[in-house]
């Protein structure tokens, strides 16, 4: 019962899919063809980050995670990890296995905050893209907008949740392997 649990959302989406097929051919197919080129990305993106999130696990130690990136860690932390987050590559789910990583490093919980704030927004070649195609205010502007937003989110969830779900959420990013 616990396996059908687990896997409730995509037992419910293959659902969806099917019956959409039975009723809309062409509807179905696309969202097959969507689903199978979704996972065909993930196979070429996942691998080389749990590669290197391997990697990160034995090469670097907790210690250098917390001196750089823990509690304590102050602006220093909050401009590496708004930098690791910018200049990041991929889509916005890699973020997540990369945030598990560093809540077993005992990264702060507010740096962890902006590293996933800053890969959703401020991607280096996504602002290159803009500024070429948008031109410079665009881009400015959408980034003096952003980079506020993403510090009150990280403040915000900081002061939100109690230090028991804060800590709740770590526990649950050491037991995954």
């Amino acid at each position: 019962m616990e396996t059908l649990k687990k896997y409730t959302i995509f037992i419910i989406a293959a659902l969806v899919i099917a019956i959409t097929f039975v009723f809309d051919k062409p509807t179905g197919m696309e969202a097959v063809n969507t689903v199978a080129k979704s996972f065909k990305e993930m196979l070429f993106i996942l691998p080389p980050v749990f590669i290197l999130l391997g990697l990160l696990d034995v090469w670097v130690p907790r210690d250098t995670m917390v001196k750089f990136m823990g509690q304590g860690s102050g602006l220093k932390g909050f401009l590496l990890a708004f930098f690791l987050g910018s200049a990041a590559a991929g889509p916005l789910y890699v973020v997540f296995p990369i945030a598990a990583a560093f809540m077993k490093k005992d990264v702060s919980f507010f740096n962890i905050m902006i590293l996933i704030g800053a890969w959703s927004t401020t991607k280096i070649p996504m602002l290159l893209f803009e500024y070429g195609a948008l031109g410079p205010r665009f881009t400015l502007t959408r980034l003096a907008m952003n980079i506020p937003i993403i510090i009150i989110i990280a403040i915000a969830m900081k002061t939100l949740l109690s230090d028991s779900e804060v800590e709740a959420i770590y526990n649950t990013a050491k037991e995954l392997n």
